[in-house]
């Protein structure tokens, strides 16, 4: 079933961000993707919110999908911020609940802390925002996202020949819990990435893994804040994710004081696709807070403080750390691959065995 929707094109400096519109009653349900990824993530999702006659706005962050693609943008996750804060100004809305998946769990709660009274509600699937011991990044984010150099590396060995599509198809892929998601989605976000990084989506893709270990270690000065964060925090996790896990969900869980946790045994890192209509209703039933008209002047702590030292060795020290504890650090990966392939073997076990069920009556 095809959704109606409108097409809008919002203006981010000299660019356009593409989003779209499904008409509905307040408050307003905004969905943000993640990397490798974007809109069509909600595809399976949007539907159970529109039936339920709720207005939701979904948009491809700059860089991504069907917005605008710049050569020489800096693509940061302060930079999803400003996207977001775009989406948000050009809507004109007055009441949002911001739903975040994975990359873009930074730009959400960064916006919500900076705006709090402008928040009816915040809901967290299978996401991050700073550092956290249980937090891991999934094989391709792990290599590329390498401080000294390596990383970059990296990225240059995967645009020769068809290895990043390979890498691409296997990591997005084992993201889903049923092989019919696989066959429709992983072929549906690729085509973003199809062609040489310059001139496709891989470009921001790269860029935000650069940005990444930073954003992990300086986003650990706002947690005080998040501890004061008194709007209602929705925390639906798929516990099948080995990466973005239930501890980084019950690690979010403890530091919100307003927040609840679901974790969705079935449900995978791409959890609005594995369990849309669960993960509708944890939405549709967040309790909102009230709300006040957003400030003309959009406050970041980005721009009025700079990065403290102690985060400057941190991120020195992480760097450290991959070299001195190498050996440490590829088993844990090893472990972690291991545990994946187990998982994903099960699903492909069980959809096979549903498959025979189906074929057999």
């Amino acid at each position: 079933m095809t959704i109606p929707y409108l097409e809008h094109h919002v203006s981010r400096d000299e660019h356009r961000l593409y989003a779209r519109e499904y008409p509905g009653a307040e408050p307003t349900v905004v969905l943000m993707h993640g990397f490798p990824d974007n809109l069509h993530l909600y595809d399976a999702l949007i539907p159970h919110l529109v039936e339920a006659g709720r207005r939701v706005i979904t948009f491809d962050f700059l860089g991504w999908g069907q917005s605008d693609q710049p050569d020489h943008h800096a693509y940061t996750h302060h930079g999803l911020t400003d996207d977001l804060d775009a989406v948000i100004r050009y809507f004109k809305l007055k009441s949002a609940v911001l739903v975040a998946h994975d990359a873009s769990g930074p730009p959400a709660i960064d916006w919500s802390l900076d705006h709090p009274n402008a928040v009816a509600g915040l809901v967290l699937l299978n996401t991050y925002y700073h550092a956290m011991p249980t937090l891991r990044a999934p094989e391709a984010i792990f290599v590329f996202s390498r401080p000294f150099g390596i990383g970059k590396a990296f990225q240059w060995l995967m645009e020769q020949g068809d290895l990043y599509r390979r890498l691409y198809w296997y990591q997005v892929g084992h993201f889903m819990r049923d092989a019919s998601a696989r066959e429709r989605f992983v072929p549906l976000l690729y085509q973003q990435m199809d062609g040489k990084a310059t001139h496709t989506t891989r470009k921001a893709f790269y860029a935000l893994n650069d940005d990444l270990v930073w954003t992990n270690i300086d986003r650990l000065r706002r947690v005080p804040e998040l501890r004061r964060f008194d709007r209602p925090v929705r925390i639906v996790f798929g516990a099948g994710d080995q990466y973005l896990n239930a501890g980084v969900a019950r690690a979010f869980h403890a530091l919100f004081p307003n927040s609840e946790l679901l974790l969705l045994s079935e449900g995978r890192h791409f959890v609005q696709i594995d369990e849309p209509e669960r993960v509708a209703e944890a939405i549709l039933t967040l309790p909102v807070a009230s709300v006040s008209a957003i400030s003309t002047t959009r406050v970041s702590p980005y721009t009025e403080t700079t990065s403290g030292l102690q985060y400057r060795l941190m991120y020195l020290a992480f760097g450290l750390m991959n070299i001195v504890f190498a050996l440490p650090i590829l088993v844990d990966r090893w472990l972690l691959y291991r545990r994946v392939q187990r998982i994903f073997a099960m699903d492909n076990a069980e959809c096979q065995a549903v498959d025979a069920g189906i074929t057999s009556v």
